[in-house]
């Protein structure tokens, strides 16, 4: 019967403890907002009681607290905040809480020690420039020779050789390597003055002036190539004399184009 009576108050003590708990806490709930808009994925955490929970894609929240619990809200890109519960929070329905965008301002920048006014021409006269070292100002050999291209380099090859008869040229004229090289250079030389008048016209201009349709601008090129003045045109750099020449050409291509 003893044995009993201790359970039975041992039992009593746990349901009174726990009760005890559910009447001081009560779930406060609310809605994060940020410009009347609610804030998915808010921590909210209860720091007095070590309870915690996120507000949903609406901003709202729900979390047990009780009075004079501080309650802390935190996002990213969001300024944490932090709430002492009060009785009129507890006994409201709902609390809003609006979130202020956190702005990562960056500390006043000095620019030293040349203290600069802003002024380019000014500025540039006041620095003190160190002298640029490059293979013209040593004064090397070969300083402003242009390097030459790998097909520039086959063909020198194919054309040259030493002793008292030069094998290599007779061999390279015989089997026709030396012409076949001759050829990819001339290709290659006038591939890169179409890229060079691609880099002096935007494609809007072939297609607004010129009448080119985007996909056909690279066969137009190619037409243009083929042309015998086409190198002597691009190779004078007069951008205008250019695009008189890619008008004229541009009208036989279209006229082409159409009796297809």
């Amino acid at each position: 019967m003893l044995r009993n009576k201790k359970f039975f108050l041992f039992f009593f003590l746990i349901v009174t403890g726990a009760s005890a708990q559910s009447v001081f806490f009560s779930n406060l709930e609310g809605k994060v907002t940020n410009l009347n808009k609610g804030i998915a994925d808010v921590h909210v955490m209860n720091t007095t009681s070590n309870r915690a929970t996120i507000t949903d894609e609406e901003g709202r929240f729900s979390i047990a607290t009780k009075l004079n619990d501080t309650i802390m809200f935190s996002a990213v890109q969001y300024k944490r905040m932090t709430l002492v519960v009060s009785r009129a929070m507890l006994e409201s329905r709902s609390i809003i809480v609006p979130l202020e965008e956190f702005i990562n301002e960056l500390d006043e920048v000095v620019v030293r020690p040349y203290d600069l006014s802003g002024d380019l021409s000014r500025d540039m006269n006041s620095l003190n420039k160190e002298k640029v070292y490059v293979a013209a100002t040593l004064g090397l050999p070969n300083a402003y020779v242009k390097p030459i291209t790998q097909a520039e380099r086959k063909l020198n090859e194919a054309t040259t050789g030493g002793g008292l008869v030069p094998l290599n040229p007779i061999i390279n004229a015989i089997s026709g390597r030396t012409k076949y090289l001759k050829k990819v250079l001339a290709s290659q030389e006038k591939y890169a003055r179409t890229v060079r008048v691609r880099e002096y016209y935007p494609d809007s201009l072939f297609v607004k002036l010129l009448k080119i349709p985007e996909n056909k601008i690279e066969d137009f090129m190619y037409f243009c190539e083929v042309d015998n003045a086409f190198s002597a045109v691009v190779d004078s750099h007069d951008k205008l004399k250019i695009w008189e020449y890619l008008k004229l050409r541009s009208n036989a291509y279209l006229e082409e184009a159409d009796e297809e």
